[in-house]
């Protein structure tokens, strides 16, 4: 099993975080998400990471490949069982992609004042949700689930993305910390991610 994967893609540590969680071995093969090998672009017809080689099986797109370690590696699960919690975290999910990741693209990608506007529409956003991040000891559950390795990696992004959050958003920044410190988020960051923190001090 092989997972190539950009050390500074958010897309790329979410899967990280369940392989981490899951203790699944694995080989994790650094690559540059902008000057790809020609072994993933023959693999993946739309040459992006992550990609995930098992065997014959080629998957890219991070919540399929997320949760096909789910199912295939059921220990701990990472989705309820129950299909109407399931259903839900698969919304949370979508949610987390549509509202949150497409500021952060609108961030990194725009001109200067798309930037400013995104950075403060997901300011916004964030702060609006505070009282979601405080109702449980992980997002939405009182234990650590897929919804969890969506949200992580653009928290620990938003330094770098100069996100400054408010004091109204104090659930966020202590759900950001408690998720920070458990064990497969620590296990799960690249050196490039770790800098990226490093590199703000």
């Amino acid at each position: 099993m092989t997972l190539f994967s950009d050390p500074k893609c958010p897309y790329c540590h979410r899967v990280r975080m369940v392989l981490a969680e899951k203790k699944i071995n694995i080989d994790v093969v650094d690559v540059d998400a902008q000057d790809l090998p020609a072994e993933v672009i023959g693999a993946n017809p739309y040459g992006t990471v992550p990609t995930l080689v098992d065997r014959d099986l080629v998957l890219y797109e991070s919540p399929i490949i997320l949760e096909y370690l789910d199912e295939r590696f059921p220990h701990p699960p990472l989705l309820p069982v129950d299909p109407v919690a399931r259903a839900s975290a698969r919304l949370f999910m979508f949610r987390v992609d549509r509202d949150w990741y497409s500021l952060m693209g609108q961030i990194v990608h725009g001109d200067a004042e798309t930037a400013a506007r995104a950075r403060d529409d997901l300011r916004r956003s964030l702060t609006e949700s505070a009282a979601i991040f405080g109702a449980h000891a992980f997002f939405m559950s009182d234990e650590f689930s897929l919804v969890d390795c969506y949200v992580g990696p653009l928290l620990w992004r938003l330094p770098v993305l100069r996100v400054d959050l408010p004091a109204a958003a104090a659930p966020v920044t202590e759900y950001a910390a408690r998720l920070f410190e458990w064990p497969s988020f620590r296990r799960s960051l690249s050196e490039a991610e770790r800098e990226m923190v490093s590199d703000l001090a």
